[in-house]
């Protein structure tokens, strides 16, 4: 039996049922609500492989984000994208190493423990001035290390671009086209620790048609979403993911 066939072997036609979830939630994230796709990341661990689910994770968010930045090509903030590639690039390397040194509990509640952590900071009265570049820096750092360890980088990212009180529209089409670029980064590195390979690729890309379900579905629903309410939902998606990592 080759790889391929012993992966889709072990997944039970439920587990495929929750894929398709993980799909449609991992779309209408990426058009409407960010915090839910590490709902959908954890989903998939509970399915497949903690190292195989990162990477169909990864090739489905990458499908997302297509029709995320074309959706909001318009309300981007390149400055603050060009300004934050190089932390990312140095947090993903730092997550890349990290990968090889711990086991599934304990990064999970290392991740867990920074989204806490970041919640409390957003509760400080001047957000511990988010306007400053070394605080960008430092979330940038943040975004890069836990999206390559667990694609788990929108949590930092919401935090930091609700600190910086930007609108919805800004906010999603400059977490669009930032994690885009992040992504495709992350994708050498995915390889080389084995964590894409053609089957995690085409598991993902089997379940491509439910992600771009998921877009056109957070495209109607984001029109219906006051500002005030976009910014509840957000915090309390990040703060549902940090306690599910920490005690789950």
């Amino acid at each position: 039996m080759t790889q391929l066939e012993s992966v889709w072997a072990a997944i039970p036609l439920w587990g495929w049922l929750v894929l398709a979830l993980c799909a449609l939630l991992i779309g209408f994230s990426k058009t409407a609500l960010g915090g839910l796709a590490l709902i959908a990341v954890v989903m998939a661990a509970q399915v497949v492989p903690t190292k195989d689910s990162t990477g169909v994770v990864l090739v489905m968010l990458l499908v997302g984000d297509l029709v995320a930045t074309w959706t909001y090509r318009h309300d981007v903030d390149w400055r603050l994208i060009l300004r934050l590639i190089p932390p990312v690039v140095i947090g993903i390397g730092l997550g890349a190493l990290f990968l090889n040194w711990v086991d599934g509990p304990t990064l999970k509640r290392t991740i867990g423990v920074i989204l806490l952590v970041l919640l409390v900071i957003g509760l400080w009265p001047d957000r511990l001035a988010a306007h400053r570049p070394v605080v960008g820096m430092a979330y940038g750092g943040l975004a890069g290390f836990t999206t390559m360890v667990a694609n788990g980088g929108g949590p930092p990212m919401s935090l930091y671009l609700l600190a910086r009180k930007y609108d919805k529209l800004r906010f999603l089409g400059t977490t669009a086209w930032f994690f885009f670029a992040v992504n495709l980064i992350k994708v050498p590195f995915s390889i080389a620790n084995g964590i894409v390979r053609p089957d995690t690729a085409l598991i993902a890309l089997t379940l491509a048609p439910v992600v771009l379900v998921g877009t056109w579905i957070g495209r109607r629903t984001i029109s219906h979403i006051d500002q005030t309410l976009f910014n509840r939902l957000v915090t309390i998606l990040v703060g549902v993911a940090a306690v599910y990592l920490l005690f789950g």
